[in-house]
């Protein structure tokens, strides 16, 4: 039996499902979010962390939102996704503005992946 949901994981689900299908799945130790199949975000130790790209990030660091970070090696890097505003937290209408940018990113970043090459059959 899976274990069940966070409750700020559940909160998180209803406050993004205006926004179209939300899905979070658990990823070492910590939650990828995804919103109409476009991973949008990190949830670790109780923080949203939205993706960013170079055209979404200064928005964040406007607004002095640190970026997630994780430590490799010994080195501390920093991953492209910043945590989200405490207030988007409370409610749809100061989500929706952040949510949709990081959901922009995310088409951006999926419209420049290479193309899967097909399988070879035997």
């Amino acid at each position: 039996m899976p274990k069940p949901l966070p409750p700020f994981i559940i909160e998180l689900t209803d406050l993004l499902a205006p926004l179209g299908a939300v899905r979070v799945k658990r990823m070492f130790g910590a939650f990828g979010v995804y919103l109409s199949e476009f991973f949008i975000g990190i949830v670790d130790e109780g923080q949203l962390y939205l993706k960013v790209d170079e055209q979404s990030k200064p928005s964040f660091e406007a607004r002095g939102l640190p970026p997630f970070t994780i430590e490799h090696r010994g080195r501390t890097l920093s991953m492209a996704y910043h945590l989200a505003p405490e207030e988007a937290l409370t409610n749809f209408i100061q989500m929706k503005p952040w949510a949709l940018l990081a959901l922009q990113t995310a088409k951006r970043a999926a419209s420049v992946r290479p193309a899967k090459k097909p399988r070879k059959s035997s």
